[in-house]
């Protein structure tokens, strides 16, 4: 294979779909442009993953993947191809693995062009890397930075990075102001009871209800609750569990907030209890203490990449079975922790131990 584009100009990196793969790219991202520190990079995205990299320093321009609008079925799709070829980008580094990814930067006439040979497109790629057979014991991290050492890159530091604008961390701020100026200045508590990908990876939300008792029994915490508008029942449980005196202390922001000012809001908590979810990964990388609450899936393939990051789990003979749904229908990996538990696993990131 000839060696991969030394002096290129122009960019394109395609993005990782989905928030928290997005968020595990983020050093490979930073190893390209310290690999081409004088290039234009351009990073294609969907929508809801565009804020991860919006304030960025390691790219110069996101192109929105409008998947679900004016990029939407084959016509959209050559109409991006078309939209990309008129950019003239000299080299793309395909971060997806999907066929899609090459097929449409093929036909954008992009001449070099670097990924995985997964899903059947090596032939599509003009610098196609294969896997090591060993990739899927380690951190997903790993799996992109080991792609750039395969292009001749050099790969840098393995740190998750996320950079907020100044604008949605003062948005985060002015909106906890109101709970700070009745209470002072108080220590502040994010729940995330959802997670995408199944039931499977949600701790159940009476849990989640159990914690927030706890919580408020135990300290004079602020509870930020976070998720879209699917976990509203899961938030509306909770809040309605904890003692109405408490009920000033819920700020309830699931469907409420965009994605960036989302990560702004868990910049500024002191813990964080989640499932394995985007948002978990969004404060491994913002360096939030963080409590990580795994079942179906790999906790050392995807967990928080973080050293402020605890994971409880319940090994079991099943898991990590890595299914949206448990085939036993029974959900012991999760039903087996207790909200006690993460509690006690909690409290010493708050300096209440």
């Amino acid at each position: 294979m000839r060696p991969f584009s030394q002096h290129p100009e122009k960019i394109l990196v395609r993005s990782t779909n989905w928030i928290g793969d997005a968020i595990m790219t983020t050093p490979a991202v930073r190893s390209i442009r310290e690999n081409f520190p004088d290039a234009e990079i351009t990073l294609l995205a969907l929508p809801w993953v565009a804020d991860v990299f919006s304030a960025s320093p390691r790219v110069d321009h996101i192109f929105v993947y409008e998947k679900n609008g004016r990029h939407q079925g084959l016509r959209g799709k050559l109409t991006l191809a078309s939209d990309l070829r008129k950019k003239q980008y000299d080299a793309t580094i395909l971060l997806q693995n999907a066929f899609e990814a090459a097929l449409i930067t093929t036909l954008a006439r992009i001449p070099i062009r670097g990924g995985y040979s997964t899903d059947g497109r090596g032939i599509l790629l003009t610098h196609g890397i294969k896997k090591h057979p060993d990739i899927g014991l380690k951190h997903q991290v790993h799996y992109y930075q080991e792609m750039l050492a395969g292009l001749g890159l050099t790969p840098g530091k393995d740190q998750l990075e996320l950079f907020l604008a100044p604008a949605v961390k003062q948005s985060a701020e002015q909106g906890l102001q109101r709970y700070f100026s009745r209470q002072g200045r108080v220590p502040v508590v994010g729940l995330n009871p959802g997670a995408a990908y199944g039931p499977a990876k949600r701790w159940p939300a009476e849990k989640f209800s159990r914690l927030a008792q706890l919580v408020c029994a135990q300290t004079d915490a602020l509870l930020l609750i976070f998720g879209t508008d699917a976990d509203r029942e899961a938030a509306s449980h909770i809040a309605a569990a904890v003692p109405e005196h408490a009920a000033e202390r819920i700020l309830d922001l699931t469907g409420k907030t965009d994605l960036a000012t989302a990560m702004a809001y868990i910049a500024r908590c002191d813990a964080f209890v989640t499932n394995d979810s985007g948002l978990m990964h969004v404060a491994a990388a913002l360096q939030t203490p963080t409590v990580a609450i795994f079942g179906s899936t790999d906790h050392v393939a995807t967990g928080p990449y973080s050293d402020r990051a605890q994971v409880i789990r319940k090994p079991m003979a099943c898991s990590p079975c890595k299914k949206t749904h448990c085939p036993q229908d029974h959900f012991q990996c999760m039903e087996q922790i207790q909200a006690q538990e993460v509690f006690s696993t909690m409290q010493p990131l708050l300096h209440l131990d």
